[in-house]
C-alpha cells in the first residue's frame, strides 16, 4: 500500500492550520508572551514546511491484482 491523496490531506490540513496559528501567535504576541516569539516562529515554520513537503512525496501507482494470482 502506498501513499495516497487522502493520507496527504490528513497531514497537510492540520499542519497548515497549526503552523498558521503559531505564526499568528508570533505576529501578535505582546507582553510576557513576546519572549516566546522565536519558538512560535520556529514551530510554525516547521509545521508549515512539513505539511507542504508531504505534498511532494511521490504517489504509488494502482495495485494490480495479477501479481497476487497463483497459476
Amino acid at each position: 500500500m502506498g501513499i495516497n491523496r487522502t493520507a496527504k490531506g490528513i497531514v497537510l490540513v492540520p499542519s497548515l492550520l497549526l503552523g498558521g496559528a503559531f505564526l499568528a501567535a508570533a505576529a501578535w504576541s505582546e507582553g510576557p508572551a513576546a519572549s516566546n516569539k522565536g519558538l512560535a516562529l520556529a514551530l510554525g515554520g516547521v509545521l508549515m514546511g512539513a505539511g507542504l513537503l508531504a505534498q511532494l512525496l511521490p504517489e504509488s501507482g494502482p495495485e494490480s491484482s495479477s501479481d497476487s494470482e497463483v497459476e
